[in-house]
């Protein structure tokens, strides 16, 4: 297989058929200049496992000094308005909208770092049965959506998740035991991830 890309139309982004393609490995994503959303379908992709995550030195110092707090959905929308305040963004208005939907339907969570009650970062993802994909998140603080990750892990792990794609290999990943597989390597975990009901 090798990297392409699914003609968009509008019935891709209800709900049902959104997470049809997630289901499949597939992502959204909107283009900078002209809004149009492709879903993709990376031949090489990249995921943190949840047996052996790594959570580094320097972030649990952070997170033991200044005393986070950490909630799970409770401002979906600030979460992906602050991923898409950027100068060049691949989330759009209307995958804004196409989120919104799923996050009603319990399909999109949102993990938020929270300082003196004030969003300070965060990150959201979709979970279908035992996956869960994440998307994008964002700091305002500095190590705030790494912390965010880091609760995550911990979370993904504790409810018996057992694949957390993150589509693409970045420095900052990698810190935390990212790893790129082949697609089908991918394609057979993502099968065993959905043996698996798992409630976030």
């Amino acid at each position: 297989m090798s990297d392409k890309n699914i003609e968009f139309s509008e019935e891709l982004l209800k709900p049902d058929s959104m997470l049809r393609l997630y289901a499949k490995g597939a992502f959204p994503m909107a283009d900078e200049k002209t809004g149009s959303i492709s879903w993709y379908l990376p031949e090489t992709r990249c995921i943190i496992p949840l047996d052996s995550f790594n959570i580094p030195r320097s972030i649990k110092k952070v997170m033991d000094k200044e005393n986070f707090d950490f909630r799970f959905n409770t401002d979906f929308f600030s979460i992906v308005k602050g991923c898409a305040d950027r100068e060049q963004t691949w989330i759009s208005e209307e995958l804004i909208n196409a989120y919104q939907r799923l996050f009603k339907r319990g399909n999109i969570q949102t993990v938020e770092t929270w300082k003196d009650n004030v969003l300070i970062g965060g990150l959201y993802g979709v979970n279908f049965r035992g996956a869960f994909f994440g998307e994008s998140m964002f700091s305002k603080v500095s190590q705030a959506s790494k912390a965010a990750l880091v609760k995550l892990l911990q979370h993904l792990k504790e409810r018996s998740f057992v694949l957390l794609d993150v589509q693409y290999m970045t420095d900052h990943l990698k810190m935390f035991g990212a790893i790129e597989i082949t697609w089908e390597d991918y394609e057979k975990r993502l099968r065993d991830a959905y043996l698996y009901n798992c409630k976030f």
